[in-house]
């Protein structure tokens, strides 16, 4: 039991992050990775992050995780949408959001390293959208997640 349980903590190191806004963002995520860009459920949690104006943020995460399945050169981690852990992957993924915008540089080797890739600047710019959206809607990406 204890190895299982030592493993389990290998493959989560990180807590999800506190603020909602990046909580939203992680949700979404892990919903359209397992059920896929038309997710019911990630579009539901949008809707009730964003009201009326979810639109625009959720067609700009529906490309970057297109984006990022195009150009991955390995399979990432995602935890269940229940799950209280977040994954190496998951983190790398949401810091390069939130940092996209403020530190592309930083963001775009961030996401080349997780995807296994060695130049993704489309992917890149759609981080940099999908931040650019939240901020837009008073959900600030930056300020919300630790890097």
């Amino acid at each position: 039991m204890r190895e299982s349980h030592s493993q389990a903590a290998g493959m989560l190191p990180f807590t999800v992050p506190e603020s909602a806004y990046a909580r939203l963002l992680l949700y979404a995520v892990r919903r359209m990775a397992a059920g896929g860009l038309d997710d019911a459920f990630a579009a539901q949690a949008m809707i009730g992050g964003f009201g009326v104006n979810f639109r625009r943020p959720l067609v700009l995460l529906r490309a970057f995780m297109g984006e990022s399945a195009r150009v991955a050169g390995k399979r990432l981690m995602v935890a269940p949408c229940c799950c209280g852990r977040m994954t190496g992957d998951e983190r790398a993924l949401l810091s390069a959001v939130a940092l996209a915008q403020e530190q592309p540089e930083m963001a775009h080797d961030r996401l080349a390293e997780t995807l296994g890739v060695k130049c993704c600047v489309g992917l890149l710019t759609s981080a940099q959208a999908v931040a650019a959206s939240f901020a837009d809607l008073g959900m600030p990406l930056t300020l919300a997640l630790e890097v």
